[in-house]
């Protein structure tokens, strides 16, 4: 499978709030990228919250976004049994990419000023 971009460029409303959505997609999520605008960017005050829409699984939380930032989202795995996966006995947890199957990939903004933006890459591999 070959690595997909998804860019999705986020304008907040008079109260600072903003709601987008990826189109759907499939794939396990490498990274996202957050970009500020270079001429009106949310001000350091911005919390993003981004989850999977239809599970609602947490992808990615920064409260205070005051910069560009790139992170690469990974969760804990589990047995079939549902114990935790570990390295080694009581060791540190296996951790893989979330996946996301014909899903969308939604962006919610609080405290991000007034008409301001910032964009969003989500690379889906």
């Amino acid at each position: 499978m070959t690595m997909r971009r998804y860019k999705v460029t986020v304008t907040t409303a008079a109260d600072g709030t903003a709601t987008a959505y990826t189109p759907r997609v499939s794939g396990k999520l490498h990274s996202v990228h957050y970009v500020p605008d270079g001429a009106n960017a949310y001000p350091n005050t911005v919390d993003v919250t981004i989850t999977s829409e239809v599970t609602g699984e947490a992808l990615v939380t920064r409260t205070n976004v005051a910069a560009a930032f790139v992170t690469y989202p990974r969760k804990d795995t589990a047995g079939a049994d549902g114990t935790a996966a570990l390295f080694a006995a009581g060791g540190t947890a296996v951790q893989d990419k979330p996946a996301l199957g014909n899903d969308r990939i939604k962006i919610v903004l609080a405290q991000g000023g007034n008409a301001k933006v910032g964009a969003f890459h989500f690379l889906v591999d």
